[in-house]
């Protein structure tokens, strides 16, 4: 078997560093450095957008199944009226269970509401966030794609920009937390 080629890479690293240095260009590994950091914030971002997205999602739908739970009350409820109400009429004696159960109705349907008004406050709130944290992973995205064009243009401003448009995605994320 042939033995395994040896290239060396002490020469190649030294270049690197060197040149980086010589050109003036050393900024460069800052624009690398902070494009890192940028994309870690992206990637949390966004991991924390979608929870607040699922998370309204949830509580909607629950929201939804509350007020589905307020209506069968309602219906219950006016069915046991009409059965009272004709029985009243026909002059017959109405149970007292029956009227005990229309308030009842009234107080479940009363209790159902405040559940389902609960979780739509709740639903909302995580739209809110969800929504500052998506623009916080927008922010980071266009202040990476800003930072590559940087250091492919060897261009410095262009990082400063790209910086500014990270130190607001920042600002966004951490928003995104308080809410």
């Amino acid at each position: 078997m042939p033995e395994e080629i040896e290239v060396p890479t002490e020469h190649l690293h030294e270049h690197m560093e060197h040149g980086a240095e010589e050109s003036g260009q050393k900024w460069v590994l800052g624009v690398a450095l902070s494009s890192a950091f940028l994309a870690a914030f992206a990637a949390l971002a966004a991991l924390m957008a979608g929870f607040h997205a699922n998370e309204a999602m949830i509580d909607r739908i629950k929201s939804s199944d509350q007020w589905s739970y307020y209506q069968a009350k309602g219906i219950k409820s006016a069915v046991l009226g009409a059965k009272i109400d004709l029985l009243r009429s026909l002059k017959k004696s109405v149970k007292e269970d029956d009227e005990k159960k229309m308030e009842q109705y009234k107080e479940d349907q009363d209790k159902i509401s405040e559940d389902a008004k609960k979780f739509e406050e709740d639903s909302e709130g995580h739209l809110k966030h969800h929504e500052t944290l998506a623009h916080s992973v927008t922010l980071f995205q266009v202040a990476i794609a800003v930072g590559a064009i940087a250091a492919l243009t060897r261009r410095k401003p262009f990082w400063f920009v790209s910086l500014g448009f990270g130190a607001v995605g920042v600002v966004f994320f951490t928003l995104g937390f308080l809410g």
